[in-house]
């Protein structure tokens, strides 16, 4: 999908439903090298009831989910003016719906892809109008093993997905700790589905991201926001934006690297290794006829001044047919000929 690992900013729910948070996160997110910033698009009364439960009760100001999600809620003309912005600053604008109201609001938006979150694998109704707008498509598998990621993928191509889909290996776990990380799964997924697999990371942590570029990933998001002590569902689990930009860094210093592979054998460095080599050299005064034992050598710098310190055995049980003073390099013709 990508000629370089594409790299996604989700604010996700951190601007706790003000505008002006929102907007101030696009600036943010602008300066720290990502390729794209990603929202999540919340509509109560399309997308959830009165029945539904906190998973943790992290609100003082919400009595009810259904509350939180009503208090997440943005105008379509805000959302064309976020759209907008990220457009002024270079960033592609990507959201994850997560009701039929929501891909009604992008398809009008014009939104360039499509993230489908873990929870929302076997919502068939939705992933089925989604399909039949032949956008590209991301695909969180949190909450997924492998049938479902399976029945999922058929599903879309069923109702004419775009061809052009990329699964995340995520951990539904917050902050994700480094025993539940899963990077060996980006592998199972890549060979098993034979798409191009990213990282969703939830660690709140800059190292997985960096070492997901070495399993080969197409893609890596991270959660971002300005303290991880904010108030919200991810804040434990996101980067600052100073560590999200380290992340951002990071990945491309090692992506460099692995697309410029070292042929080992056809490295020259000679000129080094006389430099920093080591040569033979007497430690004690030595006269004319002496034996020279290992107790009398020393290696000293460079590599050119007598003989290579690797054949210090040659010179073992030799005499001198010289004097040589303590520091003296030795070389072959400062020893008597071998009978």
């Amino acid at each position: 999908m990508f000629r370089k690992i594409y790299i996604i900013a989700e604010v996700g729910q951190a601007h706790d439903g003000s505008l002006g948070i929102l907007h101030s996160y696009i600036d943010t997110v602008s300066k720290t090298g990502a390729d794209a910033i990603k929202f999540q698009m919340h509509y109560a009364d399309a997308e959830s009831s009165h029945l539904e439960q906190f998973r943790v009760n992290f609100s003082y100001e919400d009595k009810t989910r259904y509350d939180y999600w009503k208090r997440m809620e943005l105008t379509f003309e805000q959302w064309t003016s976020i759209k907008e912005h990220c457009e002024k600053v270079n960033l592609d604008f990507i959201v994850s719906p997560f009701s039929l109201k929501a891909v009604g609001y992008l398809e009008k938006l014009g939104i360039k892809y499509y993230k489908i979150a873990s929870g929302e694998i076997e919502n068939y109704l939705m992933l089925e109008h989604i399909s039949k707008t032949g956008k590209p498509l991301f695909i969180s598998t949190g909450m997924s093993n492998f049938s479902e990621i399976e029945n999922m993928l058929k599903i879309l191509d069923k109702f004419g997905a775009n061809k052009n889909k990329l699964l995340f290996q995520c951990t539904t776990s917050y902050p994700t700790s480094p025993e539940t990380l899963g990077l060996n799964v980006i592998s199972e997924l890549k060979n098993k589905f034979n798409y191009d697999v990213g990282l969703s990371d939830h660690s709140g942590l800059i190292y997985p991201s960096i070492a997901s570029v070495c399993f080969g990933v197409k893609a890596i998001e991270a959660h971002i926001v300005y303290d991880q002590t904010m108030f919200g569902p991810d804040s434990k689990s996101s980067l600052t934006p100073k560590k999200f930009k380290e992340m951002v860094d990071g990945v491309r210093y090692v992506e460099k690297s692995l697309i410029n592979p070292v042929k080992k054998n056809s490295l020259n460095f000679d000129t080094m290794k006389v430099m920093f080599g080591k040569s033979l050299s007497i430690n004690r005064d030595k006269k004319k006829g002496d034996t020279i034992f290992i107790t009398d050598l020393e290696s000293k710098k460079p590599l050119d001044a007598g003989i290579p310190a690797k054949n210090f055995e040659s010179v073992l049980g030799r005499k001198l047919n010289k004097n040589l003073s303590k520091g003296d390099f030795i070389n072959f013709n400062d020893l008597e000929n071998e009978n």
